[in-house]
């Protein structure tokens, strides 16, 4: 929760002045977001429309600094909004989060129009920056070289009423030759336990009824105080909090994935039947050159003992195709590991070179025609697996919680979506019953595709929730706020992003 002593020094603004905040790369920069967010709001700004473009008084990049070309789209959009900022005097643009940290004064060269620029450890100086830069009349590049304060003390604009990530530590201790993550988010620090449970509590009071428990490596959580077991009692202690319905993960990463883990998974209810493994290669030789703490033999075995544990877990994974002195042989054995293992879905990304890491200088860097094709192989298998594995999901019947803006059809099918306890997404046929995003439904599946299931007869059940009531009354102040004159550009609503698409940047920082 915030305290006045933690926040930021409070700006004067106009109630007029409007804000954008565009997100690039993982689920961190995600809920970093949501943070900058409710630090203008707590600073007297307000949310431009949706569509605005660019058309707001104060734009924010919050961007990702793993791909080679991260600097380029940038830059890219820098360049569109100099001319509109020539053309309203007082609009502010500032760039935070990875590539921030990274490039520093680069950025106000390149870009001189950019008023502030902030780094991945200061986000709670954005207001102040800001209101710095327009007295000033110069920008105002501030890059602090470790963490202030935890994040989650910080005001948080959370967009979902009825889901929420919760921060459990920053930062990672991994020392991964593809990624630069580690670099600009620092060492691993661990949030204290009492901390995270009263924001989880809170949360759940406020009418939240799904969390997702959010870390570079949350499974390395309690190496603050060397106490291996910290993330499973964690998860345990999850199962204790009344009205918290659904609580999620991400990302563990395979070298401290231990067995307590797999038991508090199985044996706690509200932790969800789902886990994404980072498997990265299925080859022991580029593990070894990844430096992935882990081998092939021990990650099946890690996903032998969370099947036999929980059956219908969904498992997904990250996988890079292409990486420095990958041959046909290592290949193959990712394409081995695929087969065996059987994920649900596999998030696969071609080797992108991430400037200042080990890799990116290593010889035998794999041509892009060669990349491309044992990619597109991957895909293909992974494509069957899922597809397989979703056809035995008809004929079951599931509880969903209701989501808003997953099923981009559901308008012209007069269907909703939902997501099943193991994650997967569900178009179901709207009941004559008034469901709310947040509410709970119990349907049974009658058709499978590789990326979504079907079902396509009667909602058998309905179960309002309190989450629903805080996303209608979320809804409810849109309402009145535009009905009084005031555009305070309300988000759209719905859960966070399962971690597969809020890790499309393929970072494997996990």
């Amino acid at each position: 929760m915030t305290s006045s002593s933690d926040r930021s020094p409070v700006v004067d603004v106009q109630s007029s002045k409007t804000y954008e905040v565009r997100t690039y790369g993982c689920q961190m920069n995600v809920h970093d977001s949501e943070r900058l967010s409710g630090l203008l709001e707590d600073a007297g700004y307000v949310r431009a429309p949706e569509g605005s473009d660019g058309d707001a008084d104060v734009v924010v990049f919050n961007t990702c600094a793993v791909r080679e070309n991260a600097d380029n789209r940038l830059y890219g959009n820098l360049g569109r909004l100099a001319p509109m900022k020539t053309k309203r005097p007082g609009m502010q643009i500032a760039v935070g989060g990875c590539l921030a940290q990274k490039d520093r004064d680069t950025i106000v060269k390149k870009a001189p129009w950019v008023d502030v620029v902030f780094g991945t450890h200061n986000i709670g100086k954005l207001p102040v920056l800001l209101e710095r830069a327009r007295v000033q009349e110069e920008a105002q590049v501030e890059i602090a070289e470790s963490l202030e304060a935890f994040p989650s003390t910080l005001p948080t604009r959370r967009e979902s009423a009825y889901a929420a990530w919760v921060s459990i530590s920053v930062g990672c201790n991994n020392t991964c030759t593809f990624c630069i993550v580690p670099a600009l988010r620092g060492k691993e620090k661990d949030r204290r336990t009492g901390d995270i449970l009263a924001e989880i509590e809170a949360l759940v009071g406020e009418g939240v009824s799904e969390i997702t428990l959010l870390g570079q490596n949350v499974n390395a959580y309690g190496s603050d105080i060397g106490d291996r077991e910290a993330f499973s009692k964690l998860l345990r202690a999850c199962g204790t909090i009344e009205g918290l319905e659904r609580v999620r993960f991400t990302s563990p990463h395979p070298r401290d994935f231990t067995d307590d883990v797999i038991a508090a998974m199985a044996e706690t209810p509200n932790v969800m039947p789902q886990l994404h493994m980072p498997l990265q290669s299925g080859s022991d030789t580029v593990l070894k050159a990844m430096r992935r703490s882990y081998r092939q033999d021990r990650y099946l075995g890690i996903i032998e003992k969370v099947r036999a544990a929980i059956p219908h877990a969904a498992i997904t994974t990250d996988i890079i195709v292409g990486f420095p002195g990958e041959t046909e042989d290592d290949f193959e054995q990712t394409l081995q590991v695929v087969r065996e293992a059987r994920f649900a879905q596999a998030f696969t990304f071609q080797y992108s070179k991430r400037p200042g890491t080990p890799a990116a200088t290593m010889d035998d860097q794999i041509p892009k025609e060669v990349v491309q094709a044992r990619y597109e192989r991957l895909v293909a298998l992974q494509e069957e697996i899922s597809w397989d594995e979703n056809k035995k999901q008809v004929g079951r019947t599931l509880e969903l919680m209701v989501a808003e803006g997953e099923g981009r059809k559901d308008g012209a099918t007069h269907r909703l979506s939902g997501r099943a306890p193991d994650n997967r997404l569900v178009h179901f046929t709207k009941p004559e019953q008034e469901v709310r995003p947040g509410d709970v439904v119990t349907v049974e599946v009658t058709y499978a595709a590789p990326h979504h299931l079907l079902a396509e007869g009667p909602v058998l059940d309905v179960r309002p929730t309190r989450a629903g009531d805080a996303w209608e009354k979320r809804n409810v102040e849109k309402a009145a706020a535009k009905s009084a004159g005031v555009m305070l550009g309300l988000p759209k609503i719905g859960a966070p992003a399962p971690l597969p698409v809020a890790t499309g940047s393929g970072c494997g920082c996990d």
